[in-house]
């Protein structure tokens, strides 16, 4: 029995996940865009957050009216926390006060259901960093985040090498990239520019 770990990550076109001053989505959202965010959230999986995303999902469901939040609400989550305890005014929630990178890759051989983490850029990055993810889905918004950027998964992060799965433009602005990360190790030998023969 195993399963797979997905990371769902949004950002402007300078790797930010959010941004001070701008609205949600960038301002920049669709109707395709919109749609691919219900069928994302359709399946069956397992939500996976860090505390101060839960926190901020929690509050978004209750607050704004979008088309896939019902299937938030349905869905099961686990959160990672030291400090948050049950209940967690989240439906379906539970809280884990343990080690993410242990917890995951226990769950991941112990359950065939896929799991997802959307933000969370301290546990996902941890999660990167130990190999554990087998999609990383990256909705990257025609932005630029600049000064105001905040929330950036890949900065100061490990390296990886990204085999590109999937590919599609959303609204006609927006991309959707899947990828299948595999940890950076070292160069192979006879790639990149090479040498002039000197003579």
């Amino acid at each position: 029995m195993s399963t797979t770990f997905t990371v769902d990550f949004f950002c402007s076109l300078d790797g930010y996940g959010m941004a001070r001053g701008w609205p949600g989505y960038w301002g920049k959202e669709g109707p395709e865009l919109i749609e691919d965010r219900v069928r994302t959230f359709a399946q069956d999986q397992v939500l996976v957050f860090g505390a101060t995303t839960f926190r901020q999902f929690r509050k978004f469901v209750g607050l704004f009216d979008e088309p896939y939040y019902d299937s938030l609400n349905e869905l099961p989550k686990i959160v990672f926390s030291g400090t948050l305890e049950e209940p967690l005014g989240w439906r379906n929630s539970t809280v884990l006060n343990e080690d993410a990178v242990t917890a995951i890759e226990r769950l991941k051989r112990t359950t065939d259901v896929p799991m997802r983490s959307h933000g969370s850029i301290s546990l996902n990055r941890a999660l990167l960093a130990a190999g554990l993810v087998d999609r990383l889905e990256v909705i990257m918004f025609p932005a630029i985040s600049g000064r105001a950027g905040e929330a950036a998964l890949f900065h100061d992060g490990a390296e990886f090498d990204l085999e590109l799965i999937e590919s599609t433009v959303l609204d006609g602005r927006t991309h959707k990239l899947v990828y299948t990360p595999h940890l950076h190790d070292e160069i192979p030998e006879g790639v990149g520019p090479q040498l002039r023969n000197a003579g």
